[in-house]
């Protein structure tokens, strides 16, 4: 079964535990939805702001916070979404970084709820780690569909809860 490792280093916001489990969840899903290794194992860490916008800055040149940051482990095939066939022994996917603060904007400014926007971010990190882009607008209408039809499993919908 994948191992899910749930980090918050982020004391501005409260994060329920079921946030975590849920997370969690949705990810280990994810996972065997796109036929992930079952051993593979992803950390997801959440932080704020200051946190994010420092990550950004140093590893995409870009001065500003943003909502999630994925660091793969493992390399994808360009131009196509998964992930190049790898020894086994490869379990570690990669690192997903979200930042509570832009996921509860987000949330709002989307008018949906903090979780689904929580989850869709998750999600998102996830398919990036698993070699999906959406750097043209074939590929992100492959990625937005299968992000939609994971959190759909969930029940986490675009509109307000």
């Amino acid at each position: 079964m994948p191992e899910i490792i749930i980090g918050n280093l982020q004391e501005k916001l409260n994060v329920e535990p079921d946030i975590e489990q849920l997370l969690e969840d949705i990810l280990k899903f994810a996972l065997a939805k796109e036929k992930a290794p079952e051993d593979a194992e992803v950390s997801v860490v959440l932080v704020d702001d200051a946190y994010i916008s420092e990550l950004n800055r140093q590893y995409r040149a870009k001065d500003s916070p943003t909502d999630v940051l994925s660091f793969a482990m493992r390399e994808s095939v360009p131009g196509y979404g998964g992930m190049k066939e790898e020894p086994a022994t490869e379990r570690l996917l990669g690192d997903i970084v979200i930042s509570v603060e832009r996921a509860w904007e987000q949330a709002e400014d989307f008018g949906h709820s903090f979780r689904r926007e929580l989850g869709y971010l998750a999600v998102h990190g996830l398919l990036h780690l698993l070699g999906y882009d959406h750097e043209d607008e074939h590929n992100k209408k492959i990625m937005r569909q299968k992000e939609e039809e994971i959190l759909k499993a969930f029940n986490l919908k675009r509109e307000a809860i």
